[in-house]
C-alpha cells in the first residue's frame, strides 16, 4: 500500500502520517515513513533522532555517484535513470517498526530543475510508489512536486489533511486540481483537529468531489506532545479511535 499525504502547513498532516505509520507498524507492516516536505519533521513526530541524517538531496557525493554527473559544475550530461533500488535500506533509520526516509528539497530557480539532485529524488519517488514492497507512506508540502503521470498509477491513496477554514479548503482544491491533471484519481480527505460536529459538517460541505473519510479530533495528547517534542501516544483512547477509523478507509 502507498499512501501520500498532503495539506497546506499547519494542519496536522506530519501528524496524521507519523500516527499512521506507527499504528500500521503496530500491526505487523513493514512501513516506510518518507519525509518529502521541505520542512522536514517527520522524524521527531515518529520519535526517531534525526540530528545525524543528511536529506538525499544533500548528499553530493551519492548524487554525483548515482547520476554520474561532474561534481562542482552546472549543466552537463548525467545519467536520467540512476540506480535507487537499495537507497531506502541503506539510508532509512529505523524504531519500533517504521524505517525513516528524509528526502530534503532542491534549491531551483524560478524555471525549476532539471539537474542531478532532482533526477536522482524523482527516480527515488518512482521505486517508493511503483516497486517498493513495505507500506510507503509520504508526508509530502501542500502539493504533489514528487508525483508525476509515471507515478500516480502506483498511489493508491493521496489523502489531503484539512482543518475547518477556509483557507486549508482553498489548499485543499487546488491540491486536487493538480492530482487531476496528472490522472491520480484517488483522493480523499481527513479533517484534522476538529472541535465539534459543526466543524465536520463545514468540511464535508466545503470539500466539492473530495470524499471526507474519517477526522482527527483536537486532542490534549497531541498538544502535549508537540509542546515536549516527543510522539502523541496511540495508546489515547481518542487518537487511537481515529486512526484505527482512517487507517480501515484507507485498507479498503
Amino acid at each position: 500500500m502507498k499512501i501520500a499525504v498532503s495539506g497546506k502547513g499547519g494542519v496536522g498532516k506530519t501528524t496524521l502520517s507519523s500516527l499512521l505509520a506507527r499504528y500500521w507498524a503496530r500491526k505487523g507492516f513493514r512501513v516506510l515513513a518518507v519525509d518529502a516536505d521541505p520542512d522536514a519533521n517527520l522524524g521527531s513526530a515518529l520519535g526517531i533522532d534525526t540530528s545525524n541524517i543528511v536529506p538525499i538531496a544533500n548528499m553530493e557525493d551519492l548524487i554525483y555517484e548515482r547520476t554520474e554527473s561532474k561534481k562542482g559544475t552546472v549543466g552537463g550530461f548525467f545519467k536520467m535513470n540512476p540506480k535507487v533500488d537499495d537507497l531506502p535500506e541503506a539510508l532509512g533509520k529505523e524504531k519500533d517498526g517504521v524505517r525513516l526516509l528524509v528526502m530534503g528539497t532542491v534549491k531551483k530557480g524560478g524555471g525549476g530543475c532539471i539537474c542531478p539532485e532532482s533526477v536522482l529524488l524523482k527516480a527515488l519517488v518512482s521505486h517508493l510508489v511503483l516497486y517498493e514492497k513495505d507500506l510507503v507512506i509520504m508526508d509530502m508540502e501542500a502539493g504533489i512536486e514528487h508525483l508525476g503521470r509515471g507515478t500516480a498509477q502506483g498511489v493508491d491513496r493521496l489523502v489531503i489533511v484539512v482543518k475547518p477554514g477556509q483557507r486549508s479548503i482553498e489548499t485543499a482544491t487546488k491540491v486536487r486540481q493538480l492530482t487531476s491533471d496528472i490522472g491520480l484519481k484517488k483522493v480523499v480527505a481527513v479533517g484534522s483537529k476538529i472541535r465539534n460536529s459543526q466543524q465536520r459538517e463545514f468540511l464535508v460541505n466545503s470539500l466539492e468531489g473530495i470524499p471526507l473519510i474519517g477526522v482527527l479530533p483536537f486532542s490534549e495528547e497531541i498538544a502535549a506532545a508537540d509542546l515536549e517534542n516527543r510522539p502523541p501516544s496511540l495508546d489515547d483512547p481518542v487518537i487511537n479511535k481515529a486512526i484505527s477509523e482512517i487507517a480501515e478507509e484507507l485498507e479498503k
